[in-house]
């Protein structure tokens, strides 16, 4: 277990390095110059090529992109376009916000999405499965923004339960919260129904039950874990996609995260931000993904790892 785990984190860095070429090149090919950007567009000519300067942004690109790279080795991002703070401590101050916000999100469409999907499993093709998948379907087919908006309406508008925008209390969380996970618990709902339909076919849930064994132990004890390894596979990748996919909900909540921070940047060109942010985002999958495998011998000590 620990070589394997050893040799996919060395394996992090041609990765990144792909990742780093893609973004580096797709960040330059945006229409806009960041240099007139950042010298307003009052300046004259001379004033635009001393920030161009200024920024380094005169240098052909392969030394950009070297230089860029070798100091993301160093953890040196160096510094926005836009504020002139550091990269580190611009993302510093936005991570928290959205990783809270995350981890809330996962929190509750778990555990809603796995009892739905186990609930259906067993009542399957009754009217607690009908009832389930279709409010899976729904949440599938409902856009976040639209549902962000709704949610805003009656709840800080109509009703004035709640605030829409901010990130002060744990009020502030509920909204964004409900509109981020909405998807999740609806794809968790119907992933792990389908896990558990498959498990209580097998043979071991047969004789379980022939033995006596109520029906409850049946499915906590003998399904669960054994459905645990593609829902966890799942789990790990709605989560990345979470962290990743939350600028459009910090959008629409203006929420002090690191997706609002990428949509500013984007507009601003601020290249050094965009490339730390999904640099960063690309670190998180690979990382969720090595803690997912090892969550499989966790589950099962019969997977071993070469």
């Amino acid at each position: 277990m620990f070589n394997y785990i050893v040799k996919r984190l060395l394996g992090l860095i041609p990765t990144l390095f792909i990742v780093a070429v893609l973004v580096f090149l797709f960040v330059h090919m945006l229409p806009g110059d960041p240099a007139r950007l950042a010298a307003g567009q009052d300046a004259d000519a001379a004033t635009v090529e001393l920030v161009r300067q200024d920024l380094g942004l005169d240098k052909p690109l392969h030394v950009q992109f070297v230089t860029f790279f070798a100091n993301a080795l160093r953890g040196e991002f160096g510094r926005s376009l836009r504020t002139k703070r550091p990269v580190s401590q611009e993302i510093a101050d936005r991570f928290l916000p959205t990783l809270w916000l995350t981890l809330a999100s996962m929190g509750w469409s778990v555990v809603f999405g796995m009892s739905i999907g186990i609930a259906s499993a067993v009542w399957r093709n009754r009217w607690p499965d009908r009832l389930g998948m279709t409010l899976a379907v729904s949440g599938i087919s409902f856009p976040a923004f639209a549902l962000g908006m709704l949610l805003m309406q009656i709840f800080a508008v109509w009703l004035g339960w709640l605030p829409s925008m901010g990130a002060d209390s744990w009020r502030h969380y509920v909204l964004p919260s409900i509109t981020l996970g909405a998807a999740v618990a609806a794809v968790m709902a119907r992933f792990t129904r389908a896990s558990f339909v498959e498990i209580m076919q097998e043979d071991f849930v047969r004789t379980a039950r022939a033995k006596g064994v109520s029906e409850p132990l049946v499915v906590l004890k003998h399904c669960l874990r054994n459905a645990m390894i593609p829902v966890v596979t799942m789990m790990g990748l709605q989560f990345g996609f979470l962290l990743g996919g939350s600028i459009v909900v910090e959008v629409v909540f203006n929420w002090p995260g690191m997706g609002r921070l990428l949509i500013d940047a984007v507009d601003m060109r601020d290249y050094p931000i965009i490339q730390t942010e999904v640099l960063l985002f690309s670190l998180e999958f690979i990382l969720i993904n090595l803690i997912v495998d090892v969550l499989y011998a966790v589950i099962n000590p019969t997977i071993r790892f070469q």
